[in-house]
């Protein structure tokens, strides 16, 4: 047993030195988009003025650097003297922004897709020459990839009591938390199935459709409901004999999915519902959209902390 936890760590420390490096090119990239448009060198994307256009790719070079920050901490030693609960949290809003489109990012990298990223157009800059496109695509697939192994290597040796066990073993979180919760994530969940099945009702406009929307609606539906799922059996701690790490791990891959993805389009969501920008709109009728994103990021808010009550994880330490 020794040697194999010896050799799943190897691996973990591995897989984490990968995803710093396979994000590192987007970092880069982002960077270079920021100065070129600032410089008057590179143009800004549609829909976006260059003050905008800065201020997204801003946020996305910051994002990309916690990334990297966050995949070397799970393997270097500053990494288990750090607080947990901070690197709990990148960790848990990282895997799941990546980990559940992973997917999709690498069917449409096989493909030839036109996106530069899972976000279906909202991370596509100007005039993307072939080599960046797919150095993105490699920086979200291998990051996604990377942290999908790493991070459970680095929660077994930081936390190894956290997963361990079966359901019924006992140690119950907060079920009187469990009803509104579940219910909200299903209900966001099921109303992403309904328009990636071709549901038209709180679509404004349908021409903006496209394959990509379909597939991560249904994606983004899947883990919704996967979570939902996930964290109701781990916290009622049945069926008693499933192993624990099963709903745990899935339901921090799920509730990180609805959490980050509605908080990262819930600001485009307002954005195009205050400025209206000619030549951008999303398929989605925009009120519902909000009303949609908020429900998910507090449903996917409340699943981490009833997963983290139901063990009693110190990630103060």
């Amino acid at each position: 047993m020794g040697g194999q936890v010896d050799r799943w760590d190897r691996v973990g420390r591995v897989a984490a030195y990968a995803a710093a490096l396979a994000l590192t090119p987007y970092l880069l990239i982002k960077v270079s988009w920021v100065v070129g448009s600032l410089l008057g060198l590179l143009p800004v994307g549609a829909g976006f003025g260059k003050t905008e256009w800065v201020v997204l790719n801003c946020a996305t070079i910051g994002m990309a650097g916690i990334g990297i920050a966050v995949a070397l901490a799970l393997v270097r030693p500053w990494g288990m003297r750090i607080p947990g609960a901070p690197l709990a949290f990148c960790a848990w809003v990282g895997t799941g922004f990546l980990v559940p489109v992973l997917p999709y990012a690498v069917l449409s990298s096989l493909l030839g897709s036109a996106d530069s990223g899972p976000e279906s157009g909202s991370d596509v800059g100007p005039s993307m020459p072939v080599w960046e496109a797919a150095l993105v695509q490699i920086g979200f697939v291998g990051m996604g990839l990377g942290l999908a192994v790493a991070l459970p290597a680095y929660l077994r040796r930081r936390w190894p009591d956290a997963f361990a066990g079966r359901l019924g073993d006992g140690g119950g979180g907060s079920p009187g938390a469990l009803p509104w919760t579940v219910v909200v994530g299903s209900a966001v969940g099921l109303i992403w199935l309904y328009w990636a099945v071709g549901g038209t009702a709180g679509v404004a406009h349908r021409g903006e459709r496209d394959l990509a929307w379909y597939v991560l609606s249904g994606l983004f539906g899947f883990w919704a409901l996967v979570a939902s799922a996930a964290t109701w059996a781990a916290v009622r701690g049945r069926p008693a004999r499933v192993p624990r790490w099963g709903p745990m791990v899935l339901g921090w891959l799920g509730s990180g999915s609805l959490f980050a993805w509605s908080g990262w389009k819930l600001p485009f969501t307002l954005y195009l519902a205050v400025v209206r920008p000619a030549g951008a709109a999303l398929p989605e009728n925009l009120a519902l959209a909000a009303v949609l994103h908020v429900a998910a990021v507090a449903a996917g808010a409340a699943m981490l902390r009833a997963l983290v009550r139901t063990r009693q994880v110190p990630l103060g330490s």
